[in-house]
């Protein structure tokens, strides 16, 4: 642009010669400052009043701040070159909206600020460091634990303390125990007292608190019937017939001569051998 062209331009919008005195240019034409700023001057968030040249325009979608009003709507601190959130229009320093808007640990009340890791369960979040355990104290982490009154025990605390212990061999009962007179065992470990036979799924009976397979029992203390010197041991509802301390099966109950069974029929008795009414009178 030589002199001549500068003499004779003026103000885009108002025609105000431009000579001696500051203009911007803005899409190749000449603006007075006064017609820059009220064309395209921003307006401050913060005060109202336009953003003139001679001070900064700070902007965050689509609005604008003079610099030494971009600062925190709470407690005012400048924002300038400094971390900030916005809450329903308004702006805030990252102390002021953790305060006021960031969930809380459940443990200890403190907000959740920025980077920190939050541990969710059961509705409920807390800091890494308040996520401990109730017994030990130590942060859980990603280990496993194990829920107890809405609180976290980690595994080797919940072994210790609070896990069933087999009766047997007093380790503890992880999966696939069974209980037997109120106390836990490993299926493993629950055998008969005398030959050891596992137990778990198989008919078994007690004596003194001391679980027997059927055969053991019936080996070691059950009555045995007079007429096939079996053991009548009681196992799966198994009926039996007493009389002066003789004891038959029921299904060997019977005469011993014409073979009918004398369940709940009258009897004679010929030694050790049964004999109905009739049979004894022959």
């Amino acid at each position: 642009m030589d002199q001549t062209q500068r003499a004779n331009m003026s103000c885009y919008h108002c025609d105000k010669q431009l000579v001696a005195c500051r203009y911007i240019l803005n899409d190749d034409y000449p603006y007075c400052i006064t017609c820059f700023q009220e064309l395209f001057a921003h307006t401050c968030e913060q005060c109202g009043q336009l953003i003139g040249l001679d001070h900064k325009d700070l902007s965050y979608k689509d609005k604008h701040w003079h610099e030494f009003c971009f600062k925190c709507s709470n407690c005012q601190k400048s924002l300038v070159e400094q971390p900030f959130s916005t809450k329903e229009e308004q702006i805030y320093c990252s102390d002021c909206f953790d305060n006021a808007f960031a969930a809380r640990c459940d443990e200890c009340g403190e907000p959740f600020r920025g980077g920190m890791k939050k541990f969710e369960y059961r509705g409920k979040q807390w800091h890494d460091h308040c996520f401990v355990c109730l017994e030990c104290l130590e942060p859980i982490g990603t280990k496993s634990f194990i829920p107890r009154d809405e609180k976290a025990i980690c595994v080797p605390c919940h072994e210790n303390k609070y896990a069933q212990r087999c009766s047997k061999c007093n380790s503890v009962i992880s999966k696939g125990g069974i209980s037997y007179k109120n106390m836990p065992w490993h299926r493993e470990c629950f055998t008969c007292t005398s030959c050891s036979k596992e137990l778990a799924g198989e008919k078994f009976t007690s004596k003194d608190e001391l679980p027997y397979c059927g055969e053991c029992y019936g080996d070691l203390f059950a009555k045995r019937c007079v007429h096939c010197t079996k053991p009548i041991t009681g196992i799966g509802g198994t009926k039996f017939i007493s009389f002066e301390d003789r004891n038959w099966h029921s299904d060997c109950f019977n005469c011993s001569r014409c073979k009918a069974s004398m369940v709940d029929r009258g009897f004679l008795m010929d030694g050790d051998n049964v004999m109905c009414p009739e049979c004894s009178q022959s």
